[in-house]
């Protein structure tokens, strides 16, 4: 069926947190890699190559093991001290929500459901917290509570079913462009987020 004249062409908000809602501060980081001789990056690489972070995103091991994941992957780049360092670094990253975002998504919930749909730790509803945002969202959907992460289309729906929408009446935000693919293959309508006018476009229909 067409969307109705005067109609949003979606009923619900699912957005995702990193990269959108919230960002990090890796600066210290990169301080601790030069120090050791390490590239900018590589310990990101490291941690978040498939096979170290994926049982921590479905909540198979806790935050102690994937550092411990961290440090063994640069085994060979780092003194066994330094990995360790390393990997608790980029744990321990500061972060900061996007005010802007912010402000987009809370005037978009006045209209619609949001749900929030994460590929993230055990510790991102404490993260939350700690940025004033328990209140946010009708509903969080953590990867690690759920044991399903994006691209996988079940988060999808998952996401979608606890709005009350269905999925060809959902917009999906996400800053990973496979992830925004996927969103569109279930029949989303779906943004890849690069900055917050992205966001601003997509939720026009909805203000209008």
């Amino acid at each position: 069926m067409s969307d109705l004249p005067g109609r949003a062409p979606f009923d619900a908000v699912l957005c995702d947190v990193d990269n959108v809602i919230r960002s990090y501060d890796s600066s210290a980081l990169h301080a601790l890699e030069r120090a050791a001789g390490l590239a900018e990056g590589t310990t990101m690489k490291v941690a978040f190559a498939p096979e170290t972070v994926r049982p921590v995103l479905l909540g198979h091991t806790d935050l102690q093991e994937w550092a411990r994941s961290i440090a063994e992957g640069l085994t060979g780049l780092a003194p066994e001290a330094t990995a360790w360092e390393l990997g608790t670094a980029l744990l321990e990253s500061p972060f900061a929500a996007d005010a802007a975002v912010v402000s987009l998504l809370r005037r978009a919930r006045t209209r619609v459901p949001l749900v929030l749909v994460s590929n993230a730790t055990l510790r991102l509803e404490d993260d939350l917290a700690v940025l004033g945002l328990t209140d946010l969202a009708d509903h969080v959907v953590n990867s690690a509570r759920v044991g399903l992460a994006k691209p996988d289309p079940r988060i999808y729906r998952l996401a979608a079913s606890l709005a009350g929408v269905r999925p060809g009446r959902c917009l999906f935000v996400d800053d990973d462009e496979q992830n925004a693919a996927t969103a569109a293959a279930v029949g989303m309508h779906s943004v890849h987020f690069r900055g917050p006018a992205d966001l601003e476009r997509a939720l026009e229909p909805l203000f209008g």
